[in-house]
């Protein structure tokens, strides 16, 4: 069964075996993600100082933002995995190459990597390396340079996404993808603007993305506790902006197949800015808020008093 007919707060894409355990395993060194997340840092700090300046500066944020916000954000976390909204199949696959083109890897892994945690954090305990669990150092060397090999993992179902022809070639070519990017980037300015628009770029994104990630799952602001789940999450209120709205973690737990993550007053969530606007333009549908899923209720409970957490909808903190 497709992930589109099942319910958005689950794990779709991962099939749970009964011998799945999210307890045993070793963490190997990803030689691939490695050197290329490695390779983009060394290549930004070399060559960033030399050629910054204002327009670079504006490639930078520009890009970096249009790809999280598009890509990574829209595309393949709300879209592709959660499958909180549905649009044209043309707009799908151009956000979805944008979430590549944000260089964290392609969608098939990406679907992989989120539904493994998602699932992992869901249950009373869980390896440290789904957790977050160690220091910060030792959690930037994992996560940005290792993977997780379990005894004994879950299965995938990936559907029609996995036989999708586009989305296999993007997971074939995920590197490659940047090659375009920086040919349009030379040509308008120069590799000034390819250090910028896409070294850094692909820098800020998969390390930034780690580290709120690691802070979201370790301290601060929390409105809801998922009953039973071995790790919380918590929002990152100064990372709201720059993650499109993803850095309101703690609302994503409890509500994960919301297309909006920002639920409550003052939380900006520019990712459901875009999705509003599609659903306005009649270019998206079926777009799934955390009012239309009262059924969470019987899974979340106050991080403060029992029944005195907001629920979606009410006006203030």
């Amino acid at each position: 069964m497709d992930a589109e007919r099942r319910d958005r707060c689950e794990v779709n894409w991962l099939i749970e075996t009964p011998a799945a355990n999210p307890m045993r395993g070793h963490v190997r060194w990803d030689p691939a993600h490695s050197l290329w997340n490695g390779g983009m840092l060394v290549a930004a700090l070399a060559f960033g100082p030399a050629t910054a300046g204002l327009e670079t500066l504006a490639v930078f944020l520009i890009a970096t933002g249009g790809a999280v916000l598009l890509g990574h954000s829209v595309g393949f976390h709300r879209l592709l995995i959660h499958r909180s909204f549905s649009t044209t199949r043309t707009i799908e696959q151009f956000l979805v190459w944008c979430g590549t083109v944000a260089g964290m890897s392609g969608p098939l892994w990406i679907i992989r990597t989120h539904d493994l945690r998602d699932w992992a954090q869901r249950q009373t305990d869980c390896h440290d390396y789904l957790a977050h669990r160690r220091s910060i150092l030792v959690d930037a060397w994992w996560q940005l340079h290792c993977r997780l090999e379990l005894d004994h993992p879950p299965g995938f179902d990936l559907g029609r996404v996995g036989e999708d022809r586009f989305y296999r070639l993007l997971e074939r070519t995920w590197m490659l993808q940047q090659l375009p990017v920086a040919a349009l980037l030379w040509g308008l300015g120069g590799w000034g603007f390819v250090v910028w628009g896409v070294f850094a770029r692909v820098a800020i994104t998969v390390h930034g993305h780690w580290f709120v990630g690691h802070f979201a799952h370790r301290r601060g602001p929390q409105t809801w506790l998922v009953k039973h789940a071995g790790v919380q999450a918590h929002d990152v209120p100064w990372a709201a902006i720059p993650t499109m709205g993803e850095a309101w973690h703690n609302n994503h737990h409890a509500y994960p197949g919301s297309a909006r993550i920002g639920l409550y007053p003052g939380q900006h969530d520019w990712g459901y800015a875009v999705i509003r606007f599609l659903e306005l333009t009649r270019l998206a549908w079926d777009v799934c808020l955390a009012e239309d899923m009262p059924e969470r209720q019987g899974v979340l409970r106050s991080a403060y008093r029992p029944n005195t957490a907001l629920h979606p909808g009410q006006k203030s903190l």
